[in-house]
């Protein structure tokens, strides 16, 4: 009897961080260290919330505003709000992860929909309010609680990655326990 081949080790990455031209300018924020690093040893899933809500390309600057606790996502100087939807398109791609079994991401520092910390959130007249997370980043982080997430600026110190390449294997290693543990799917 042959073993299943194994199962890739998938790790989400913001795809601005591969080097595609997805930023609001049309630009990127390549990161070939980190994609040195680490891509011979997962298999990178791009995300660009941004892109993936049709926001397009280019597109205003956003930034959080106005509640540093539920900050809204304004764009950049228009003021247009687009909090709906990028929750309304963060609910249906947060359903679509699940089924991509990730054992970790890596996001954008200090994006609006990306950073996982320090992200800026102003007051309407522009005054910063205070730091908070991305709305994707928040939204992912809660329904993957477990799941080891860094952003590209710490996973710069060599410790610092090794420890979440550590966290990323044990992830899959469980990942890969429980689907062997759990029964097949029943014929319909």
């Amino acid at each position: 009897m042959t073993r299943p081949a194994p199962s890739p080790v998938r790790v989400g990455i913001s795809h601005c961080l591969l080097g595609a031209p997805v930023r609001h300018d049309g630009g990127h924020k390549l990161d070939a260290e980190l994609t040195d690093a680490l891509g011979s040893r997962v298999e990178w899933v791009p995300l660009c919330p941004e892109v993936e809500a049709n926001f397009g390309v280019p597109r205003d600057a956003m930034h959080l505003a106005d509640d540093a606790a539920a900050p809204r996502l304004l764009t950049v100087p228009s003021r247009r709000d687009m909090t709906d939807r990028m929750r309304r398109y963060t609910v249906q791609r947060l359903r679509d992860l699940r089924t991509l079994n990730l054992s970790g991401c890596v996001f954008k520092s200090r994006s609006p929909s990306c950073g996982i910390r320090d992200v800026p959130v102003f007051t309407r007249d522009s005054n910063l309010l205070g730091h908070g997370r991305g709305l994707f980043a928040e939204a992912f982080q809660q329904a993957f609680p477990l799941m080891p997430v860094e952003d590209e600026e710490r996973l710069r110190d060599r410790s610092t990655r090794d420890h979440f390449l550590e966290r990323v294997f044990g992830y899959h290693r469980r990942q890969c326990r429980e689907e062997q543990a759990s029964p097949p799917p029943s014929p319909d």
